[in-house]
């Protein structure tokens, strides 16, 4: 089983310096996804560890060898672009084959491990067709099964479904998610902007901003337990509702003030420095729900638009609280309010955040 780690890392483009010192460590055997905002860095962070860029500062281990000035073909990784990469000229089998063609593999090695790779992927009818008699989805998966043809040590995906559409996309993750429960003991890389293959196939999530790590975790600690306010708004769908509030006391659980003057309490310790300051409140629109009658409620607002999905509705509201976006809130099912309607929300106590003046969350302070 291999690791990566990554000792300040850095990448820069001219003077502009585009990754800042990176440190991680990705166990042997570990599923990780790296997610970020488009430029954050996370696309080429995974083509310095695959030697596609230069290193400016640092270094990169894979399994404990530093392999900085080692080329691609030489670090024991296989890559998974979103372009699939396919020779069209070739059949499936020869796609898979050949790069262990050009290493000189034993035809009977060759033909075991394709048939193999094909039978993991369920693509062995495929064999023979050319890649323009696929589909989408089918061509991924060839190319992730001539990845494993090479018996990597390390599996890097470059945003491998973003070019397939919404069903495909689910279809060739539950693929992946398949395959790397069949390969626990490869360690895997994958790059990605949709938070559902980040939540669903991580070990841990690495979330980058503007060439810096913000937070590194599982997912549901990512979800439950933002470290700041950026990962707190990237990770969820819809992004976490974020109001201006004061802090009116401290302690071990806080008192705040909302901008329309309701106070309510955060479970979280503030110390006593922090009493007058401004913070951050956050709620996330799932944690949110119709307050009943004669509950203590968390805020109301007027309903400006409502989007009925069906399994969810969400319901958009305006109101004091907020400078310029609405809050959004995701009740279950369908709901009935209409535009213009007056509604009351509450949260559960436990569910609500707070971030000070810089945008750190209290719980990690």
């Amino acid at each position: 089983m291999t690791g990566v780690t990554l000792n300040k890392v850095k990448k820069s483009y001219g003077n502009v310096e585009v990754l800042h010192g990176v440190d991680l460590d990705i166990n042997p055997g570990e599923f990780v996804v790296f997610v970020g905002p488009s430029g954050c860095g996370k696309s080429t962070l995974l083509r310095m560890i695959a030697g596609l860029e230069e290193i400016s500062g640092g270094e990169i281990s894979i399994d404990g060898q530093v392999v900085n000035q080692i080329p691609p073909s030489k670090r024991g990784i296989a890559m998974v672009f979103q372009t699939y990469a396919l020779y069209p000229h070739m059949s499936v089998y020869d796609n898979m084959a050949f790069g262990m063609r050009i290493a000189k593999e034993s035809k009977e090695e060759i033909d075991r491990r394709v048939r193999a790779a094909a039978e993991m992927l369920q693509i062995t009818p495929y064999l023979d067709r050319l890649p323009k008699a696929l589909s989408g989805g089918q061509r991924q998966r060839v190319a992730i099964g001539r990845a494993i043809c090479r018996d990597p040590k390390v599996f890097l995906f470059d945003e491998p479904l973003s070019n397939l559409d919404a069903a495909l996309r689910v279809a060739t993750r539950i693929e992946i998610a398949k395959l790397n429960s069949k390969m626990s003991e490869t360690t895997m890389i994958y790059v990605t902007h949709d938070q559902v293959e980040a939540m669903t196939l991580a070990d841990r999530i690495v979330v980058l901003s503007g060439g810096y790590i913000e937070q590194v975790g599982p997912p549901l600690e990512l979800y439950e337990r933002p470290a700041n306010l950026f990962v707190a708004q990237f990770i969820g769908s819809p992004a976490m509702n974020i109001m201006p509030a004061k802090i009116t006391r401290t302690g071990e659980t806080t008192e705040i003030e909302l901008k329309d003057g309701k106070r309510l309490e955060v479970p979280v310790k503030t110390p006593e420095g922090d009493l007058g300051k401004s913070a951050s409140f956050g709620v996330r629109p799932e944690d949110v729900r119709e307050a009943e009658e004669g509950e203590d409620f968390l805020f109301e607002g007027k309903v400006s638009i409502i989007e009925a999905l069906g399994e969810v509705t969400l319901i958009y509201i305006e109101g004091e609280l907020i400078d310029e976006d609405p809050i959004i809130v995701k009740l279950p099912g369908i709901h009935e309010g209409r535009p213009g309607d007056t509604m009351r929300f509450a949260a559960d106590p436990e569910k609500r955040h707070l971030f000070d003046e810089k945008g750190h969350s209290y719980l990690y302070r």
